[in-house]
């Protein structure tokens, strides 16, 4: 009797073509950077001092004392304040105080003019309300226009009213970290503070820290 023959099957090379594939991306990456608008940019605005001599004293932003704070930034995750100008006779007039919305940002919010008035807390006010009829009617308030507003806002402009601005300066000891110098500078924009500017220790600030024992 004869053998049967096995049958033998036949081995095919399977083979993937991913050629159209990475045309089909090129395709859609090419379509979604036309249609995705890019990130911008992050930037923080700052108000340096100006290093001019020649400077008019018209040219110089003058600010009342009881619309000027004082801020002192040093070591050890230390902040201290004056409020108006610092007295460097009396050492009693810097005050400690802490970070965040206990802190600083109280002492920005809550602060008083000569009037009675609360600057700070009034602009904090009518920029919610400006964010507030952008989150509702977006389509109304391009950037252009809500940049335009809070810029107005800032200045004490709040439409029926006009109310004063505060002048806030910032200075920062040797011992002081970056990270601290950045959380000042955030108080800023969450206070909407328009006029604040980074100053130099000078030899009677380093007189007064020295009476208290600050670094």
């Amino acid at each position: 009797m004869a053998k049967k023959k096995e049958s033998k099957q036949k081995k095919m090379n399977v083979r993937v073509d991913f050629t159209p594939m990475v045309d089909m991306m090129m395709l859609l990456i090419t379509f979604f950077m036309l249609c995705t608008s890019l990130a911008k940019p992050s930037t923080m605005h700052l108000t340096m001092p100006s290093n001019d001599k020649n400077l008019q004293d018209n040219q110089k932003n003058e600010s009342k004392a009881s619309q000027t704070i004082t801020i002192f930034v040093c070591g050890n995750d230390k902040i201290y304040h004056i409020d108006g100008i610092p007295n460097y006779d009396d050492p009693t007039c810097l005050k400690e105080t802490t970070w965040g919305k206990d802190g600083i940002r109280k002492v920005l919010i809550e602060h008083e003019t000569e009037d009675g008035s609360t600057p700070v807390a009034d602009i904090m006010k009518a920029k919610q309300e400006l964010d507030k009829k952008k989150l509702e009617h977006p389509d109304q308030w391009p950037d252009s226009l809500y940049d335009k507003e809070l810029a107005k806002i800032k200045k004490g402009d709040l439409g029926d009213e006009k109310v004063p601005t505060m002048t806030i300066v910032i200075k920062c000891t040797d011992s002081a970290t970056y990270k601290n110098m950045v959380d000042a500078l955030d108080e800023m924009t969450i206070c909407s503070i328009g006029t604040y500017v980074i100053d130099k220790i000078s030899e009677e600030d380093e007189a007064l820290l020295q009476k208290r024992g600050i670094k």
